[in-house]
């Protein structure tokens, strides 16, 4: 079975959830007597600050993001060279065959600069191939073990340039879904902070119920802040 996708259970950016993370623990450091009646104590404070300061720490997503584009450029450029290497053989043998006949078109290469990646580096592979099997036949136009290598050896750097950038999608894909996980767990850890935090005060003493109130965006905030300022000038 297919493994899900994970999703974000906060619909405000990672370093908004650092911060608001932050400002309601040290709200809770200045209640602590009161959430010490929740059974919410300093350990447990300092283990969801813990947390949150390892969050911190990940790499965001424009860093693997960029590791990701540097291994696509390098795979871009080694895709090039091994299409210079395989026309660079095909220029030879067209000085030889006839490119409608079935010797030009047993290498494949009509498409050359419309191919995948799977189908460039196939096609890489089959050109060697070929050349080789028909190696003497082609010598007189300069075909022969180093132009040929030339091609096996521009097929072996593409394909290992293709792995890496595969390796890559894969690393940002894992830190994305880690950063989810761990994001997903200290937003639900402030919200039952700011649960025990408004339960605290909601009688008492408003501004301090509004420290625990969870804003998705600034303008969330921005207005709630005006309706107090409204109520409290009525």
């Amino acid at each position: 079975m297919k493994k899900q996708s994970m999703h974000r259970q906060y619909n405000f950016p990672d370093a908004d959830l650092y911060l608001q993370c932050m400002e309601r623990i040290k709200y809770a450091q200045r209640d602590l007597e009161q959430f010490k009646n929740y059974g919410y104590d300093l350990e447990r404070l300092k283990k969801f600050k813990a947390m949150c300061d390892k969050f911190r720490a990940l790499p965001d997503d424009d860093e693997t993001l960029g590791d990701q584009m540097l291994t696509t450029d390098k795979k871009y450029d080694a895709a090039e060279k091994l299409k210079t290497a395989i026309r660079g053989i095909m220029t030879r043998v067209s000085m030889k065959y006839s490119n409608r006949s079935g010797r030009f078109r047993k290498f494949g290469t009509s498409k050359l600069g419309d191919m995948t990646d799977a189908q460039l580096l196939f096609c890489g592979r089959r050109v060697a191939r070929v050349a080789r099997q028909q190696q003497d036949f082609l010598a007189e136009v300069g075909v022969n073990e180093n132009s040929i290598q030339k091609v096996t050896d521009a097929c072996r750097n593409f394909e290992n340039a293709l792995n890496i950038q595969q390796d890559k999608i894969a690393d940002r894909d894992i830190a994305v879904e880690h950063r989810i996980d761990q994001g997903n767990k200290i937003y639900n850890e402030m919200v039952t902070l700011c649960n025990i935090g408004k339960d605290i005060w909601v009688e008492t003493d408003l501004a301090k119920y509004d420290n625990y109130t969870i804003y998705e965006s600034n303008n969330d905030q921005k207005m709630a802040r005006k309706h107090r300022q409204k109520s409290e000038n009525t």
